[in-house]
């Protein structure tokens, strides 16, 4: 409000000032504009109302654990909008509108539980702004450190589901790093980035600016956490096509080899995964074999990180003799 208030000084119109700011995504209505800039104007009733109960929402949703403040999903946090409607109205605000409601758990971020039939990793972004693709399913590489494509699978345990996302490196199929999760949280794959970009470092051959980081459109992806820490870096981000079944075939190519040669035998783990810790055993074994004993038919029966060595090597100055 201040800044329009400074532009109206310097002579121009409420209306332009307000679609450049929208432009630029602050959207500000005029008639939000003049209704603050009236003094003594009465909070609407609806304002009112709509605070009372999100204020209601967020304390059935979360309890606070008074030992340490922290906060915890409660069972009437799982519901959808007409039983929170109804739990609402038994308990607390008898004459709360299915409106006030839905627009509460909208700006808590509370969906409801679905019983879907299978699990969904991958949530495109619900504005659709994204990156372009980089690739089009082109997944080769004229070096390391050149693309980097990522993506997540999920293992079931005995505790719940656990989530693995790996970063390889299409030049040598090397993975370059990975991380386990419990949770599909942005930190999911904030977390090998940040491994991978040490990694590289550590090993002397740091990630270059302008290294392509591609995935799928899930919302992890699309962030603006994780966006922003690209350009802070110098990555150019690539996500593939929604609806292209190769868009991010090499990195199912790498989740499948992970399911079949990890996962669902006992070579790298014994038994059932009954917790995180024992995925994470398994899948560090795993990575290690794949990186450096595992033979590659696409990299002439190498393995990746033999075939990055030789690249390294041939790029070494040797003298001749005379």
């Amino acid at each position: 409000m201040g800044f329009v208030d400074q532009m109206r000084a310097q002579g121009y119109a409420v209306e332009p000032i307000l679609t450049v700011l929208g432009d630029q995504g602050v959207k500000v209505a005029a008639r939000t504009y003049r209704a603050w800039t009236q003094t003594g104007r009465a909070v609407a009733t609806r304002t009112v109302t709509d605070a009372v109960v999100m204020d209601t929402v967020r304390d059935i949703a979360w309890r606070t654990n008074e030992r340490d403040g922290s906060r915890k999903m409660t069972p009437e946090g799982l519901y959808g909008r007409w039983k929170m409607v109804a739990y609402v109205r038994r308990h607390h605000l008898p004459h709360a509108s299915f409106g006030a409601v839905d627009r509460a758990m909208t700006a808590l971020g509370l969906a409801g539980v679905r019983r879907d039939k299978g699990l969904r990793t991958t949530v495109p972004a619900k504005d659709g702004k994204r990156a372009g693709d980089l690739l089009d399913r082109d997944f080769t590489a004229p070096s390391p450190n050149h693309t980097w494509v990522t993506d997540f699978t999920y293992v079931r345990t005995w505790a719940g589901w656990t989530y693995v996302a790996f970063i390889v490196d299409c030049y040598s199929q090397k993975i370059v790093s990975w991380h386990a999760s419990t949770t599909k949280h942005v930190d999911l794959v904030m977390t090998p980035l940040r491994i991978a970009l040490w990694q590289r470092d550590r090993e002397g051959h740091p990630a270059p600016a302008g290294l392509i980081h591609h995935s799928d459109a899930g919302s992890q992806y699309t962030s603006v956490r994780l966006t922003e820490h690209l350009a802070l870096e110098g990555i150019r981000p690539s996500i593939g096509s929604v609806g292209d079944a190769y868009a991010g075939a090499l990195m199912e190519s790498i989740n499948g080899l992970y399911k079949a040669e990890c996962i669902r035998t006992t070579i790298f783990s014994a038994g059932p995964y009954k917790t995180i810790s024992e995925v994470e055993f398994a899948t560090a074994a795993w990575v290690e074999w794949y990186n450096n004993r595992r033979l590659h038919s696409t990299l002439g029966m190498l393995t990746p990180t033999e075939y990055e060595s030789a690249h390294y090597a041939a790029l070494t100055e040797q003298f001749q003799p005379a």
